[in-house]
C-alpha cells in the first residue's frame, strides 16, 4: 500500500518577479553562483536574493524519508506473524486437547503427564492472541474445566466414586467483576467471588459465599482468597494459572451466561 508523500515546496515559478518567492530559498553559503543584492525601494533595508542560474525555475521539494517506504513492509511483516501465530496456536490446541483427554481432568495424570501438558500450555501461551484478556468480551460466560493440577478441585485422594465426576464450570463476568465455580454430580457445590484486577490479565479473587448441594449457603472464611492469571484466551479455549502454581485449561460452554450478583 503506497503512502502519500507531501511536498513542502511552493509551485514552480520564475525566479525574478515576486520577492516573496525567494523567502524559502537560502542564498549560496559555499561560494556558489548565487548572490545577495542589497537594495529595493527607497527606505527599504531588506535583502533581495538571486538564485544560482542552475536552480532558477526549478521546483524545490522536501526530501522523502526512507521511513515511509519501511511502513508497508512493517505492517506486512506484522500481519504475517499474526497468521503464523494463529496456525501455531491451532496446532498446539489440538496437541493440548489430545494430551489431557485421557487424564480425567488431571486426576489420573502422572508427573510425566503433567510436565508434558505444562510444556504444551507454555508454548500456547507464547502465541496468545488476546494480550489484555480482562478487557475482552471473550472472557465473559461459562467455561467448562477440562484439566487442572489443583488437588482441592480434583480430590484425587478420595475413592473415585466420591470425587466430582460431573461437569465442573467456572463463570466470569468482567462487567461486574464477579466469578462463580460450579460442580455438578455428585455434590452440586458452588462458590462465588469478587474479582479485583491487578493488571490487564491478572485478578485477585475474594470468595464470598459457598453453596453446598446448591442449597445451604455459607459465608466464605477470610482465608478464601487467591489470584488468577489468564495466560491464553480465544473464542473457545482459555488457559489460566493460579497463585499456587496450578494450571487450568477450560473450554467455552455458554458465552451468554452471567454470574448472579
Amino acid at each position: 500500500m503506497a503512502l502519500v508523500s507531501l511536498s513542502l515546496s511552493p509551485p514552480c515559478a520564475p525566479a525574478a518577479s515576486s520577492s516573496s518567492s525567494h523567502l524559502l530559498t537560502p542564498p549560496s553559503l559555499a561560494g556558489g553562483s548565487g548572490s545577495i543584492r542589497r537594495g529595493g525601494p527607497r527606505g527599504n533595508a531588506g535583502l533581495a536574493l538571486t538564485l544560482p542560474a542552475g536552480r532558477r525555475g526549478r521546483e524545490w521539494r522536501a526530501p522523502v524519508s526512507s521511513f515511509s517506504s519501511f511502513l508497508p513492509s512493517f505492517f506486512t511483516g506484522s500481519k504475517k506473524k499474526e497468521e503464523e501465530d494463529a496456525k501455531k496456536a491451532a496446532t498446539l490446541k489440538e496437541e493440548l486437547l489430545a494430551a489431557i483427554a485421557p487424564l480425567d481432568r488431571g486426576a489420573e495424570a502422572t508427573p510425566e503427564d503433567k510436565d508434558r501438558v505444562d510444556q504444551i500450555a507454555q508454548q500456547l501461551e507464547e502465541v496468545n492472541p488476546t494480550k489484555e484478556p480482562l478487557k475482552s468480551e471473550l472472557l465473559n460466560g461459562k467455561w467448562e474445566l477440562l484439566y487442572t493440577t489443583s488437588t482441592s478441585i480434583l480430590q484425587p485422594q478420595r475413592p473415585k466414586f466420591l470425587r466430582p465426576y460431573g461437569m465442573i464450570y467456572q463463570a466470569i463476568n468482567t462487567d461486574t467483576l464477579r466469578a462463580q465455580n460450579m460442580e455438578t454430580l455428585p455434590y452440586f457445590n458452588q462458590v462465588t467471588a469478587n474479582l479485583v484486577p491487578l493488571n490487564s490479565r491478572k485478578v485477585a479473587v475474594r470468595f464470598d459465599y459457598f453453596k453446598i448441594f446448591s442449597l445451604i449457603q455459607i459465608k466464605a472464611p477470610g482465608s478464601g482468597k487467591g489470584e488468577l492469571e489468564i495466560t491464553y484466551l480465544d473464542e473457545d479455549l482459555r488457559v489460566s494459572r493460579g497463585d499456587k502454581g496450578n494450571l487450568f485449561v477450560l473450554k467455552m460452554a455458554d458465552p451468554l451466561y452471567r454470574v448472579p450478583l
